[in-house]
C-alpha cells in the first residue's frame, strides 16, 4: 500500500509566510497562532494549514510578537462538571505538565466548556479569541463536581505560582442554597464554634443572602466543609456556586460562559 503524498504544490502556511516575511519558520507560526494571517481573506490560524501557490496570503500590517502574552480564562461551571487538579494541562503530555489527582472520578471536564463558542460576547477586556489562548492551560482552584461557580483556567506561569502558593489564603466568597431549619444560635456558630475532621475552624464570615440562601466568605476551605457546617446546624445544602476568589469577582458571566482576567485585575 502507497503512503499518501501532499500534493507539492501546496506548501505548509508558516512556509509560505516566512519566505513572504523573510523570517524564521517560527517567527511566522507565532504570526500565525497570533491571528494575523489570512489566507483568501479568512483568518488562518493553523501553521500547519497547506496553501496554494494561487491562493492570497496576507500578514496583518499591525502583526507584532508583542501581543502574544499568555492568557487566564474566568469560566462559570456549571454542576455536573469536573474542574481542579485532575487533568493536567492541556497539550500537557507534550509539555511536562502534571497535575494533582483529584477527587471525583467519571464526570466530564469543564475545560471542555472552553471555546470561541462560549466566549462572553460581553466581554470588557478587548482580547481577541483565538485558538491558541485554550492550549496549554492549567487550573489551580479545584471546585467540587456538584458546585458551581468560578473556576480559573491560566497559560501565565506567574498567575499560576500565585495560585498555587496563595489558594489557602485566598479569601473565597460562595452562595449556598439550603434546605431545613437552622438550629438556635445556627447563624453564630457558622460564624466561629464549629469543627471540621476534628479541627476547630478559625472565624468564618456566614450571613443571609436571603431566605433560602447563605453567603460564605472564607480561607483554606476543605472539600465537604460547607455542607458538614451546614448539617452542623441543622441545615442541608441544596446548591452551592463560588462567586469570587480573592479579589477577583465571577461577574455577570453565565452558567457555562467565560471571559478573559483583565490585565488590572489581581487575585
Amino acid at each position: 500500500m502507497t503512503a499518501h503524498n501532499p500534493d507539492p504544490t501546496h506548501i505548509r502556511l508558516a512556509k509560505r509566510v516566512a519566505e513572504q516575511l523573510s523570517c524564521s519558520r517560527s517567527t511566522a507560526e507565532q504570526f500565525i497562532e497570533g491571528g494575523f494571517v489570512s489566507v483568501d481573506g479568512q483568518v488562518e490560524e493553523a501553521p500547519g494549514a497547506r496553501v496554494r501557490p494561487d491562493q492570497t496570503v496576507v500578514v496583518a500590517p499591525d502583526a507584532s510578537l508583542l501581543e502574544l502574552t499568555p492568557v487566564t480564562l474566568l469560566l462559570h461551571k456549571p454542576a455536573g462538571f469536573e474542574a481542579g487538579l485532575g487533568q493536567p494541562a492541556q497539550d500537557g503530555a507534550a509539555h511536562g505538565h502534571t497535575a494533582h489527582s483529584s477527587r471525583s472520578q467519571g464526570a466530564a471536564q469543564a475545560m471542555s466548556l472552553l471555546g470561541s463558542a462560549s466566549h462572553l460576547s460581553e466581554d470588557a477586556s478587548g482580547i481577541r479569541v483565538l485558538q491558541r489562548h485554550f492550549k496549554q492551560l492549567e487550573c489551580f482552584t479545584p471546585l467540587p463536581t456538584e458546585a458551581s461557580g468560578l473556576v480559573v483556567y491560566t497559560q501565565d506561569k506567574r498567575i499560576a505560582r500565585k495560585l498555587a502558593e496563595d489558594i489557602e489564603s485566598l479569601e473565597q466568597e460562595c452562595i449556598v442554597e439550603v434546605a431545613g431549619e437552622i438550629a438556635a444560635n445556627g447563624l453564630q456558630r457558622l460564624c466561629h464554634g464549629l469543627s471540621f475532621n476534628g479541627r476547630p475552624l478559625p472565624p468564618i464570615k456566614v450571613s443571609w443572602q436571603n431566605e433560602t440562601k447563605l453567603r460564605f466568605a472564607l480561607k483554606g476551605i476543605r472539600p465537604g466543609q460547607i455542607p458538614a457546617m451546614c448539617e452542623a446546624v441543622g441545615l442541608r445544602v441544596v446548591a452551592l456556586k463560588r462567586i469570587r476568589i480573592g479579589r477577583v469577582p465571577l461577574a455577570k458571566v453565565p452558567e457555562g460562559q467565560w471571559r478573559y482576567l483583565q490585565p488590572w485585575e489581581k487575585f
